[in-house]
C-alpha cells in the first residue's frame, strides 16, 4: 500500500475524523455516520465478513487494506483492524487513492 495513503490517514486521525475498533465502527455504520470503512487484510475472516456485510447493507464503502500494525501506526495508535472515516471529504479522497 502506498505511503501517501498512510500519511493521509494520519492527517484524518489528527483532524479527529477516524473511529477505530470493531464495535464502535459497527455502531457508526448503523447510524450512517461513517463514509468509508477500512479493514486490515490480516483481520480474521469472521471480522472481515461481518464488517463488509454490514457496510454493504448500509451502503457504506468498505475497502480491505494494509496490515493491522501499519493501520494503527498511521493513526498513532497500536495495531488496528477496523477504521471508520467520519468525514466525507477524507473518505472520498481515500477511496480515490485506493482505487487508482
Amino acid at each position: 500500500m502506498d505511503k501517501s495513503l498512510y500519511s493521509f490517514l494520519g492527517l484524518a486521525a489528527k483532524a479527529g475524523k477516524v473511529k477505530t475498533g470493531e464495535e464502535l465502527v459497527l455502531k457508526h455504520i448503523r447510524n450512517q455516520t461513517v463514509h468509508l470503512v477500512l479493514v486490515a487484510n490480516d483481520a480474521s475472516k469472521n471480522t472481515m465478513k461481518k464488517i463488509c456485510d454490514k457496510s454493504s447493507y448500509y451502503q457504506v464503502p468498505c475497502r480491505v487494506v494494509g496490515e493491522r500494525e501499519k493501520l494503527g501506526l498511521a493513526i498513532g495508535k497500536k495495531s488496528r483492524v477496523v477504521l471508520g472515516i467520519t468525514d466525507k471529504g477524507f473518505a472520498e479522497r481515500l477511496i480515490t487513492m485506493l482505487d487508482q
